[in-house]
């Protein structure tokens, strides 16, 4: 497998979010967000970890854009903290936190690197948050201003747009499980959260294409290739339900077919959060959708699991090889994925906009063979050129992540980079994945 077996225009890149690397949590003006807010409750992040400075990217992104650009990668995916442009989430913008993405942007093109910016990648400023934040409808209103500033003040310059990322994870960990931030529990915030966010893929994307038609605009969905544990028709069930929710619920209303509350009865009280042409609100033409895959599940049915009747059998439970985040290592659920989401009509191409690996890196000699990972990388990266290669349309391809990073409630134990961060120095090494994708992306 060659990087040209995949044609001149394919898009190769790495991927990450704000609040992840960024840092400078309360500095430069910036407001707080859930996550900045959540991470004080002990307990609720493995060994209480915090990414008030992770990676310092806010100091550091000129040496790491110098280091991204010396590994042959030539596409930068990362998002815009909200709470740095708007403190207060709506209001007067801090000029601070605009500037500083005006230099990143600036200093992206400078080298040749093409930024690819999600508007939504999880960090809710606090302050909309305590009037509700996903659940409150007049988020569709507050994320509206949020993106036409967004697009008048960086559309000049960045061409390729992500309206949210991940939105089935964004809203079950954070209004049904309450694993993430903010922490709320409950079908009814839960519902309530998928229906304006929803709302907001879609509003997003008209909001974008009308201030500037010349722009490519998209979203991505976290999405896993669901099998039933056995041949049993409750399993089979079982796992077609896991499969609505996980990999529908989100992509079919915007394609205009609706929720998909015909295979999972508990979606159907959605309907208490629409109001009139809501559903023609869902619906929007998206440039392209990005797929962000990284394992499969096996799904059994369970008496005991309210409104699914179903749970996911562990990977450490099913004796497979496994990622520090106890996913099971399966490169074909990447193809799968990508030819089911090619089967809807309305998708005109595919990105995979987030694929990767998490496992414990040893630095030896000051450098780190990560063999699992690379061969990881390379066994996914060979799935998506048979999908290719069958003729899906997808056209690009980002490892997540270009460093190790602040994985959410997982703090930071949990090693996806290219890059190796030690977080007391900051000093960075590109391990042996990183050096891999630098010779695959070099252009002979």
């Amino acid at each position: 497998m060659n990087r040209s077996d995949f044609g001149d225009d394919f898009i190769w890149g790495v991927s990450t979010a704000a609040y992840q690397i960024e840092g400078a949590h309360n500095l430069f003006g910036k407001g707080e967000s859930i996550w900045d807010h959540f991470v004080n409750k002990r307990g609720r992040i493995l060994n209480n970890d915090k990414g008030n400075i992770s990676c310092d990217f806010y100091n550091r992104f000129e040496g790491d854009l110098a280091l991204m650009r010396a590994m042959n990668i030539s596409n930068f995916r990362f998002s815009i903290s909200w709470s740095r442009i708007f403190p207060d989430g709506t209001g007067r913008p801090n000029q601070m936190g605009v500037d500083f993405y005006n230099r990143l942007i600036d200093q992206c093109l400078e080298l040749n690197i093409q930024p690819w910016i999600t508007l939504y990648h999880w960090d809710l400023p606090l302050a909309l948050e305590n009037l509700g934040g996903w659940t409150n409808r007049d988020i569709v209103f507050w994320f509206g201003q949020y993106v036409s500033f967004c697009i008048s003040a960086f559309g000049d310059r960045v061409k390729n747009w992500m309206v949210l990322n991940e939105p089935m994870v964004f809203t079950g960990a954070g209004y049904f499980l309450g694993v993430h931030a903010p922490g709320k529990k409950g079908l009814s915030n839960f519902l309530a959260a998928t229906h304006h966010a929803a709302l907001c893929q879609a509003e997003g994307g008209r909001i974008i294409k009308s201030l500037r038609n010349d722009l490519s605009v998209g979203t991505t969905f976290s999405c896993s290739y669901i099998q039933p544990c056995s041949n049993k028709e409750k399993d089979v069930q079982a796992a077609k339900r896991i499969d609505t929710l996980l990999n529908r619920t989100f992509i079919e209303p915007l394609l205009g077919l609706g929720y998909p509350s015909q295979d999972l009865k508990a979606i159907r009280r959605i309907e208490n959060f629409m109001k009139a042409d809501d559903e023609n609100r869902l619906k929007f033409d998206m440039d392209f959708i990005g797929i962000q895959n990284y394992t499969q599940e096996i799904v059994s049915h369970s008496y005991f699991t309210p409104f699914l009747k179903a749970k996911i059998i562990k990977a450490n439970e099913r004796n497979v090889e496994r990622t520090s985040m106890n996913w099971e290592v399966y490169p074909e659920s990447i193809y799968q994925m990508l030819k089911k989401f090619s089967l809807y009509e309305g998708i005109k191409k595919l990105i995979v906009t987030e694929n990767g690996a998490a496992f414990k890196d040893e630095v030896m000699h000051g450098e780190i063979h990560d063999t699992q990972r690379k061969e990881y990388l390379q066994k996914y990266i060979t799935e998506v050129l048979r999908a290719k290669q069958d003729g899906i349309n997808v056209q690009g391809y980002f490892v997540w992540s270009f460093t190790d990073n602040f994985e959410w409630a997982e703090g930071f134990l949990p090693r996806f980079g290219l890059v190796h961060i030690d977080y007391n120095s900051q000093k960075r090494i590109i391990k042996d994945s990183g050096k891999w994708y630098k010779s695959f992306l070099k252009i002979n």
